[in-house]
């Protein structure tokens, strides 16, 4: 199956870091990431698909039953790489903005880079 970029922008969004069905949720990580996939946001870097599988599963766990992911803006895609905006928490009163940028080889992503707005500090 080939994914495109827009594709997989959608399914990393939806299909796995706003997926609480632990069984579709592993396959969705198998089928759109490559088994050395980066991913890395303002807390680090993880390596290989069980560490990216452990991330999502950390975030949902800790937050209520009410927060979902909502796609904040259009999504931007070139050959190889895309950027999606995003909104975290409940649908009417978002607690987090990001934007993910991915870099994809082949038909998988082999980078994530997720980055939170910089709100002003007063």
């Amino acid at each position: 199956m080939t994914n495109t970029v827009s594709e997989l922008l959608a399914a990393n969004l939806h299909e796995v870091f706003g997926n609480r069905d632990v069984v579709t949720r592993r396959a969705a990580i198998d089928r759109i990431y490559s088994e050395d996939v980066v991913f890395t946001d303002p807390e680090g870097s993880v390596h290989g698909r069980a560490a990216v599988e452990e991330k999502a599963a950390a975030l949902l766990d800790g937050v209520p039953g009410d927060f979902v992911f909502t796609e904040d803006s259009e999504r931007y895609a070139s050959a190889d790489t895309g950027a999606l905006a995003w909104a975290f928490g409940p649908t009417t009163a978002p607690v987090a903005r990001g934007i993910d940028v991915i870099t994809v080889d082949g038909a998988t992503i082999s980078r994530v880079h997720t980055l939170f707005i910089d709100t002003p500090r007063s």
